[in-house]
């Protein structure tokens, strides 16, 4: 294969990637309807990546590491779910799963040489949970699922503990005192206080 058709083909390999990033839309969180979730209600995986990649952003400025790096990670950390789906702590006792290293690697079969580079190395980082970043993504995550089951509660659904052992998970100090303090607030305390505040004049 010459130069120019390799290169075609890359391009076409993570063009293809990226039309499979997009499946996470529609794929639901498995795991909510075990704390009393209809499955109608639940969030997507991409709706999860999202904000764990914010609170990733937080949690790195917070403990002095690398916010884009952190960032990286929490963006890709579940994108092996397109291939494996959302498995549950419990699915996990009785089910074994490809590693998401080797569902990454199929993913990135193909793509372009830096494109399978980068994602794979922060998906190892991510699973590794080796590096601070790495650890605040990790943390992000569970913080994530943490902040959800508070917004669940705050709608009349039952979560079944999931505060709880989200909390008990988190390895930083960040991310402990942001979940004590997200715990203590109304989840729609952002909104009331932003609206009840006179707003910024617009600068000339």
């Amino acid at each position: 294969m010459n130069e120019q058709s390799s290169q075609t083909t890359n391009t076409a390999a993570t063009a293809a990637l990226l039309f499979e990033a997009g499946a996470l839309r529609n794929l639901p969180r498995t795991g909510w309807p075990y704390d009393g979730i209809p499955l109608s209600a639940t969030e997507t995986v991409a709706e999860h990546s999202h904000r764990t990649t914010v609170i990733g952003v937080a949690l790195a400025a917070m403990e002095g590491v690398d916010p884009a790096r952190t960032a990286l990670l929490c963006a890709l950390h579940d994108l092996h779910e397109t291939r494996i789906g959302d498995q549950t702590p419990v699915t996990r006792r009785y089910v074994t799963t490809a590693d998401p290293r080797k569902a990454t690697a199929d993913q990135l079969a193909g793509a372009h040489p830096a494109v399978g580079s980068t994602v794979a190395g922060a998906v190892e980082e991510f699973e590794e949970g080796r590096t601070l970043e790495a650890r605040c993504a990790r943390d992000a995550d569970k913080l994530d699922c943490l902040y959800r089951a508070l917004e669940y509660q705050a709608v009349g659904y039952p979560t079944g503990g999931k505060v709880e052992r989200c909390r008990a998970a988190l390895i930083t100090d960040s991310a402990r005192s942001v979940a004590d303090a997200a715990a203590a607030m109304d989840p729609h305390q952002w909104q009331s206080t932003l609206l009840s505040a006179p707003a910024t004049p617009a600068s000339s």
